[in-house]
């Protein structure tokens, strides 16, 4: 089995580091492949960022649905372009913020999330309720570091997610979210610190993706997640075009 975890964002080194992380979460006769967009920005921190990350992002589930991939994982807690994603796939699509919420609840009954700027946190909130974990999660904490500091092991960040984790359960969580996909490696190193279930999506996400593989589960092919309608695009976007000449 193949499972591609995406990075929508452009960084190399995140990239490298979130394949490692969803190797450890599948089993060894499965397959992980890493990949990140050929165009987008450098780390998603914004919606303007997020919104052009997208046309990236769907350009490797095409490349990797050409490659016979057997299911993706969306390593950005955004969880941009899932919907689109999944239309255009004919194999499971996870988004990382999704499997964390759900893997945080078969393990406790509230829980936290900890992520990158406070800016972001809305996006966060937004995703939980949409979600159906809006009773669930207790509160949601930025440590104010950038995305690509994460990846910097001179910067003050480990400390900083850490600490706000405790702050996290001080608002009464049994279990902490981390919010961003640069946040994986610290996964470990934070559960046995805390000494509480700490949910990194990026393993999430590739366990998940897995599992609903192996089930030979994937996006419905009928109603919102079919296939999208055949027709051009023009300009910048007309190598997206899925048939048809360009308006």
């Amino acid at each position: 089995m193949h499972i591609r975890v995406i990075n929508p964002n452009t960084s190399v080194a995140m990239t490298r580091s979130i394949g490692t992380a969803a190797r450890d979460a599948v089993s060894p006769s499965s397959r992980v492949s890493a990949a990140h967009p050929t165009m987008g920005p450098a780390s998603i921190e914004s919606h303007y960022e997020e919104a052009l990350a997208v046309p990236g992002l769907l350009e490797q589930i095409s490349v990797g649905e050409r490659e016979g991939v057997d299911a993706f994982v969306i390593a950005c807690f955004g969880d941009p372009g899932l919907d689109a994603a999944r239309e255009l796939a004919t194999v499971p699509v996870v988004g990382i913020a999704e499997a964390a919420f759900h893997a945080a609840a078969f393990v406790a009954r509230r829980f936290g999330v900890v992520t990158t700027l406070g800016r972001t946190t809305g996006r966060a909130r937004e995703l939980v309720d949409r979600y159906g974990f809006g009773s669930a999660c207790t509160v949601i904490r930025a440590c104010e570091i950038p995305v690509l500091a994460l990846d910097d092991p001179a910067s003050s960040a480990r400390r900083a997610v850490a600490d706000e984790c405790r702050l996290v359960l001080d608002s009464g969580a049994e279990a902490i979210v981390l919010g961003c996909a640069g946040m994986a490696d610290l996964c470990h190193e934070l559960t046995v610190e805390l000494g509480v279930p700490v949910v990194d999506g990026v393993r999430a996400g590739a366990a998940f993706a897995e599992s609903l593989a192996r089930l030979g589960l994937s996006s419905g092919a009928r109603g919102e997640y079919a296939a999208p309608p055949e027709k051009g695009f023009s300009g910048l976007l007309s190598g997206f075009s899925l048939a048809g000449p360009s308006a």
